[in-house]
């Protein structure tokens, strides 16, 4: 059985960004950078857009709201 282990894309949907990597997941598109083809794999999320690597803090609004709860029925 032979692997076909090239080179991919991997673009974020949110921003439209992209990286390069090697892997043998098959592709359904294609996109072409510098006048040569790779195959494409749309990511929803990625170090591009995921909170934890953008410097959003998710878990203070969290916090947040279990403490307005908790005074909300004098808890």
């Amino acid at each position: 059985m032979k692997i076909n282990y090239r080179l991919i894309v991997f673009q974020d949907i949110n921003n439209k960004k992209y990286f390069f990597c090697k892997s043998t997941l098959n592709t359904k598109h294609k996109i072409k950078i510098n006048n040569k083809s790779y195959d494409l794999y749309k990511m929803e999320i990625s170090r591009f857009s995921h909170p934890f690597y953008i410097g959003h803090r998710t878990h203070n609004k969290i916090t947040g709201r279990i403490d307005k709860f908790n005074k909300k029925y004098n808890y």
